[in-house]
């Protein structure tokens, strides 16, 4: 090799090595800590995780005469309708496309289950996941209950994952729920599973239930997909499965002035400030 192509060559390598060295992405392959990369990482347990289901655990197992309402709420993955093919075999001979590009219609699964009852709601909005759109699926619950069953309520426990949209500290999903306590008039007690922990969140298992139930059918429309979720049993019963078609607008968020107000009508738990709060009707 002459000596102009090994010093490009040279030159080269060096490069090369001075830029992997200094690649964020590779720091934690070539023993460089996390912190030092520039990198970071979401923790899978918080410190605080054995004490968020301790809490959990606790809350659950109070003697309950019928007079608290113990719910689980959570959002499924979005369902994309077409002739897609969804795991198994296609039912019926038809041939079904291995990926969902282009699916321009989509639908959201919101679902309810009262762990006492085993009765299971899910909604299905056609627009996104917002705090209204959960907040409204809880509402929509309470008003299917009969007028006996509503006074003999005296507390509703919900249960929920610590998501974007409904978590401790999302300040319109709280608004929500403090003007529904008014309305209502009745405390509810909103608990929060830890991250990465949502397959212990009850109404989840009504999720993998429906997933095996419609397994290999095309949901090619509306139709075919509310037919499918109505025909599942859990627990022995039909879910009770109601289509929104109201858009809900994405980002909506309080100003700090208006959440101070909502703040002051939220009971925090001293130790678990964002995992367990209570709010009570106004006096």
């Amino acid at each position: 090799m002459n000596l102009e192509l090994l010093v490009r060559a040279t030159g080269l390598f060096c490069r090369t090595v001075a830029l992997s060295q200094y690649d964020s992405s590779r720091a934690e392959s070539d023993g460089l800590p996390i912190a030092e990369s520039g990198a970071s990482k979401t923790p899978k347990k918080l410190p605080a995780t054995d004490a968020i289901f301790d809490n959990l655990h606790r809350q659950s197992a109070r003697l309950n005469d019928g007079s608290i309402r113990r719910l689980s709420l959570d959002c499924k993955a979005t369902v994309k309708l077409g002739a897609y093919a969804r795991g198994g075999k296609t039912r019926g001979k038809h041939q079904a496309s291995d990926h969902a590009r282009g699916c321009t219609e989509k639908y959201i699964p919101c679902g309810m289950v009262d762990e006492d009852s085993g009765a299971l709601h899910i909604h299905f909005g056609s627009a996104y996941k917002t705090s209204d759109f959960m907040v409204d699926t809880v509402q929509q619950w309470w008003e299917s209950l009969t007028p006996a069953q509503q006074q003999r309520t005296q507390q509703i426990q919900l249960k929920m994952d610590h998501g974007p949209e409904s978590s401790g500290v999302r300040t319109q999903f709280l608004n929500r729920m403090v003007a529904f306590v008014d309305t209502i008039g009745k405390p509810i007690h909103l608990l929060y599973y830890p991250p990465y922990h949502s397959k212990y969140n009850p109404v989840a298992r009504g999720w993998g239930i429906l997933e095996q139930h419609w397994n290999g059918t095309q949901l090619k429309d509306v139709a075919t997909m509310l037919a499918w979720a109505r025909s599942m049993t859990w627990k022995g019963l039909h879910p009770l499965v109601q289509l929104h078609q109201q858009v809900y607008q994405k980002g909506i968020s309080l100003s700090k002035l208006a959440m101070k107000a909502v703040e002051s009508r939220l009971e925090r738990k001293p130790l678990l400030p964002k995992w367990d709060i209570l709010i009570r009707p106004a006096a």
